[in-house]
């Protein structure tokens, strides 16, 4: 098992696409790259601990492959805008990649060198060095599969899904139950 750390706007967004992912073993919605040393939703979302809404994303690469988990971080937010997703403004927001080692850099280089072509603005995308990762609270885990209908979920959510599924469809299923 492989595990990628990565933020892209609000977690419950990448959670959502990867709790989809065949070969996804668990999606954990987090805290990484600050200071604070007990992060919380609340806290981050004020914009001061240097925090980064993140996930760390376990998956089975020889069932999917690392490329098509990155594929799938690029695909479904924004990374040509600094520090912001939609609505969402702040550091907390930011497009970031957290390897865990040497080839997990070199592996997400080469995502950011391909996506790179294929968006008509720079990629902002960070590369940050692993930090502690603060699990956030239960109510972030699993968030779409519980709460489908709120109003977030509706507007920022089933858009990126709808892209997903566009572009991945092999590589997505349906969850019978939460995975994590």
């Amino acid at each position: 098992m492989t595990t990628f750390v990565v933020a892209g706007g609000c977690f419950w967004c990448l959670d959502a696409v990867y709790q989809r992912t065949r070969g996804v073993a668990s999606v954990i919605s987090g805290y990484t790259g600050g200071a604070d040393p007990a992060p919380t939703y609340r806290s981050v979302c004020g914009g001061g601990t240097g925090h980064a809404e993140a996930v760390a994303v376990t998956f089975d690469p020889a069932v999917v492959p690392g490329e098509v988990i990155l594929d799938m971080f690029f695909t479904t937010h924004d990374p040509t805008t600094l520090n912001r997703q939609g609505y969402d403004v702040g550091t907390q927001y930011r497009s970031a990649l957290f390897p865990l080692d040497a080839a997990q850099e070199v592996e997400f280089a080469a995502a950011v060198r391909k996506f790179a072509e294929l968006y008509p603005d720079p990629i902002v995308t960070v590369f940050e060095s692993p930090a502690d990762f603060f699990v956030a609270e239960g109510i972030h885990q699993d968030y779409y599969n519980r709460f489908p209908d709120e109003g977030y979920c509706r507007v920022i959510i089933d858009p990126k899904l709808a892209k997903a599924r566009k572009y991945y469809a092999t590589w997505l299923e349906e969850p019978a139950t939460p995975r994590s």
